[in-house]
């Protein structure tokens, strides 16, 4: 009988050379269950990419429902679409929202309702849509061209943010703008936080500004980036504040103490979009590098990257699952724009042989 006794020393000395922890997270979790990093390497690796073409220009925007059941896109051809992912990818999946006269730049939808969506174009108004008839419920004029809306996430407010840099907040019970300000600066991005208390612009100084809401009373100026702040998010477990900037990086803050914590540096060209995954584990951004970077949020890792033919102009990953939707300015092969979106998925890694 072999023994290990030999192995075990009562008179141990005193180990030095010990490295403490550092604070990053490592580990990795499927939908809350623990896995390992060979789970995760699987996952992407085995991942699948669809693709949904139905627009005549490129798509600017995309953005899921609070359900993940539907997804809706924007398109300088004037349209919005809503698509029906879990049915398929065809264009006969989806339903077509016109009336805007100029590019839909960008899209949300409400966080209460998920048939609900709002569209901000280049034409001056936000149009306000159900997507089960696909007809506009609703239009509102504003001052200046929009690129940028969200809406608040007890759904009685739409931000939206024109070329002007004025941010009118649309009272969604009323259909008419509440508040209306005018900003000195760039104004890039807007976002509110979950609570529905804070407001946060990204500013062309490089800046981030916390806002108390409904107040708008300037609680702080975030200063980490050396270039435009261009897109914000917070993420879904209310921990973190991304920004993405000009300077090529994505800046993670604490949401409780506004310390910038990490940074994700594997793009090289300025950053347009990042989204976070459902359970804030992952950070997806993208630029005019062909790839998507996906990232561990807790170790700043990258763990993967989304090959792409062209610059992304946006990506979101979906509320439900490991759905990553992106567009961006792929060309067709007749040279056109090719108008599309695709959707990258993952499944549990435990499941891949």
């Amino acid at each position: 009988m072999s023994t290990q006794t030999d192995e075990i020393v009562e008179d141990v000395k005193p180990v030095y050379d010990w490295s403490p922890p550092t604070g990053e997270k490592q580990d990795f979790y499927y939908k809350g269950t623990p896995i390992t990093r060979d789970h995760v390497r699987k996952m992407f690796e085995n991942s699948k990419i669809r693709e949904c073409r139905g627009h005549k220009e490129k798509v600017h925007t995309v953005a899921w429902n609070c359900d993940g059941r539907k997804l809706g896109s924007g398109s300088v051809d004037k349209t919005a679409r809503v698509w029906s992912p879990h049915r398929g990818t065809d264009i006969r999946y989806s339903v077509e929202l016109k009336g805007h006269t100029d590019s839909v730049d960008q899209l949300d939808w409400d966080p209460t309702h998920p048939d609900r969506l709002a569209t901000a174009s280049s034409d001056k108004t936000v149009r306000l849509w159900d997507q089960r008839s696909g007809k506009c419920t609703a239009v509102v004029q504003t001052e200046g061209e929009n690129i940028n809306i969200c809406w608040s996430p007890d759904g009685n407010s739409i931000a939206v943010g024109d070329k002007n840099d004025t941010i009118s907040i649309i009272d969604t019970r009323t259909n008419k703008i509440s508040d209306k300000r005018k900003h000195p600066v760039e104004v890039n991005e807007i976002a509110w936080n979950n609570a529905n208390n804070q407001f946060f612009v990204t500013t062309g100084q490089g800046t981030i500004k916390v806002y108390d809401y409904p107040s708008f009373e300037l609680q702080a100026n975030l200063r980490g980036h050396t270039a435009n702040c261009y897109c914000v998010e917070t993420d879904p477990t209310s921990k973190y504040l991304a920004v993405g900037s000009a300077d090529a990086m994505v800046s993670l803050w604490d949401t409780q103490t506004f310390q910038c914590v990490r940074a994700f540096e594997e793009l090289t060209w300025p950053v347009r979009t990042l989204s976070f995954s459902f359970d804030g584990q992952y950070i997806a951004s993208a630029s005019e590098d062909h790839f998507i970077d996906v990232s561990h949020v807790e170790s700043g890792e990258s763990v993967h990257h989304v090959e792409c033919s062209a610059a992304m102009n946006t990506v979101a990953w979906s509320p439900r699952d490991y759905y990553l939707a992106y567009a961006g300015d792929e060309i067709a092969s007749d040279g056109k724009y090719a108008g599309n979106l695709k959707i990258f998925s993952m499944k549990d890694p435990r499941e891949q042989k």
